[in-house]
C-alpha cells in the first residue's frame, strides 16, 4: 500500500493532477470563509458559537457548503444550486422529448445539457442568495438564538445597492464554484464536483466529532469512532454490491470479419439511486418548515394551529412521525428516481439491436419484462438500507443528545464513501496504465 502511494508520487503526471486538485480544494475551502460585503463577520461568529449544538433549519444545506451558508461568505451557496439544477434537469428528460433527444445524440447533445445545466444554476444562485438574505435581514437565519441581538444584526446596510451587491457576490461565487469543479475534471484527479461535495462535508467532520467530546466524555466519543467505522465498513459493502444479469451476444458476420460471440452482464447495483432520495427527502420536509418559518406572528400574538403543529412534529428530526415520514419518503423517491434513470426497454431494445439476449430469456419484451421484475426486487433492499442509513442521525439526536450534524450516517456518509470508492478506482487505474499494478491488490 505505501509503495504504491509513494509510486503516485514518482509519477510526474499523476503528480501533477493531484497537486492541482488539492490547491483548487484548499481556494475552495479559503472562499467559504471570507465573508461576503455588507456581513457582520463578529455578529455572525458569536450566533455560530451559541448556535452550536442547537441544530438549524438550515442544516441540509449548511452541510453541503461546508459550513459556509451560517457564515454567510462568498461561497455561502457552495454546490447546491448545481446540484438542485443537475437534478431538475435530468427529470425534465422524461418530460421534455427535446431534452431527452439530447441526451441520445451523444457528445453533442449532452454538452447542450450540460450548459442549460449551468444556466439554471446562475438561476438558482440569485434565487437561492436573494432568499439567504432575507432571511439573515429577519434575524431568522438562527431561529434558536432569538433571544440574542446580535442574530438579527447580521448585514451592516440594508440599501437596495448592498443587497445587490451581495446578490452578485453570492451568485458570483457559485460561478465560480461550478468553474472549479469542471477544472478538477478536466486537469486533475476524479469527478470534480462530487470532489467539492466530498470536501465540504469532510471539513465537518472534526467539528462534529469534537462537540460530541466536549459534551459526552471520551467514552462516547470512542463509541461513536468504534460505530462510524462499522457503519462505513456496511455502506462500503452495500455500495459494491450488485446483481449481475449475464449477457449473451450471437456471433454476426459483417463481410469477412466475425463480431460478438461473447459473454457479459448488466450490473445492477443495489443502490442505483445513490443519495439523490435522501436530498429528495430532506428538501421536501424541509419546505412545511420554512413556510412555518415565514408564517410567524407579531410579539404577543398567538401562532396559528398549523403553524404550531409544524413547529412541534416537522421541524426537528426527534420526533416519531418525523422519521416514519422521512423513512416513507426515502424509500418512494428511491423507486421514482431508479424509474426515470434506468429504462428497461431501452435497455432490451439495445440488446436485441446487437444481437444480445439474457439466456432462457426472449429478446425484446420479455428481457424488458425481465429487467423491470429484477430491478423492482434489488431496489427494495436498496430502499431500505437508504432508508436506515439516513436515519441513523436522527436516532442519535434522540439517543444521545447529539448535533444533527451527526457525522457517519444521512447523505454525509454516502457521499464520502461513494466519492472516495470513484476517487481510489480513478488513481488505481492510472497507476494500472503506467506500472502495470494499481493501488489496490
Amino acid at each position: 500500500m505505501f509503495r504504491a502511494v509513494a509510486r503516485i508520487f514518482r509519477t510526474p503526471d499523476l503528480r501533477r493532477k493531484i497537486g492541482f486538485t488539492l490547491g483548487i480544494v484548499a481556494l475552495f475551502r479559503l472562499g467559504s470563509f471570507i465573508p461576503a460585503p455588507f456581513v457582520d463577520f463578529g455578529n455572525v461568529q458569536i450566533c455560530l458559537a451559541s448556535n452550536a449544538n442547537a441544530g438549524s433549519l438550515y442544516d441540509l444545506v449548511n452541510l453541503f457548503s461546508g459550513g459556509a451558508l451560517l457564515q454567510l461568505s462568498i461561497f455561502a451557496l457552495g454546490i447546491m444550486p448545481y446540484i438542485t439544477a443537475s437534478i431538475i434537469v435530468q427529470l425534465l428528460r422524461v418530460v421534455i422529448p427535446h431534452f431527452e433527444t439530447l441526451y441520445k445524440e451523444g457528445q453533442s447533445g449532452q454538452s447542450r445539457l450540460t450548459q442549460y445545466t449551468r444556466y439554471l444554476t446562475i438561476a438558482l444562485g440569485v434565487l437561492q442568495s436573494t432568499t439567504l438574505i432575507t432571511v439573515a435581514r429577519s434575524g431568522a437565519l438562527f431561529p434558536s438564538n432569538s433571544g440574542v441581538a446580535e442574530c438579527s444584526q447580521l448585514i451592516t446596510d440594508d440599501s437596495w445597492y448592498a443587497i445587490m451587491l451581495m446578490v452578485i457576490t453570492m451568485t458570483a461565487g457559485t460561478g465560480l464554484i461550478m468553474w472549479m469543479g469542471e477544472l478538477i475534471t478536466e486537469r486533475g484527479i476524479g469527478n470534480g464536483m462530487s470532489l467539492l461535495i466530498f470536501t465540504s462535508i469532510s471539513a465537518q467532520f472534526p467539528s462534529a466529532l469534537w462537540a460530541i467530546q466536549t459534551n459526552k466524555g471520551i467514552e462516547v466519543f470512542i463509541a461513536v469512532i468504534a460505530i462510524g467505522v462499522v457503519i462505513m465498513a456496511a455502506v462500503v459493502f452495500v455500495e459494491q454490491s450488485q446483481r449481475r444479469i449475464p449477457v449473451q451476444y450471437a456471433k454476426r458476420m459483417v463481410g469477412r470479419r466475425t463480431y460478438g460471440g461473447n459473454n457479459t452482464y448488466i450490473p445492477i447495483k443495489v443502490n442505483m439511486a445513490g443519495v439523490v432520495p435522501v436530498i429528495f427527502a430532506s428538501s421536501l420536509l424541509y419546505l412545511p418548515a420554512l413556510i412555518a418559518q415565514f408564517n410567524q406572528p407579531a410579539a404577543g400574538e398567538t401562532p396559528a394551529g398549523w403553524v404550531v403543529w409544524i413547529q412541534n412534529y416537522l421541524t426537528k428530526g426527534d420526533h416519531p412521525l418525523y422519521m416514519l415520514l422521512y423513512f416513507l419518503l426515502i424509500v418512494g423517491f428511491t423507486y421514482f428516481y431508479v424509474a426515470i434513470t434506468f429504462n428497461p426497454e431501452e435497455v432490451a431494445d439495445n440488446m436485441k439491436k446487437y444481437g444480445g439476449f439474457i439466456p432462457g430469456i426472449r429478446a425484446g419484451r420479455p428481457t424488458a419484462e425481465y429487467l423491470d421484475y429484477v430491478l423492482t426486487r434489488v431496489t427494495l433492499p436498496g430502499s431500505l438500507y437508504l432508508g436506515l442509513i439516513a436515519l441513523i442521525p436522527l436516532v442519535a439526536l434522540v439517543l444521545v443528545n447529539a448535533s444533527t450534524n451527526f457525522p457517519f450516517g444521512g447523505a454525509s456518509i454516502l457521499i464520502i464513501v461513494g466519492v472516495g470508492l470513484e476517487t481510489v478506482k480513478q488513481i488505481d487505474s492510472q497507476l494500472q496504465q503506467r506500472h502495470y499494478e494499481g493501488l489496490l491488490r
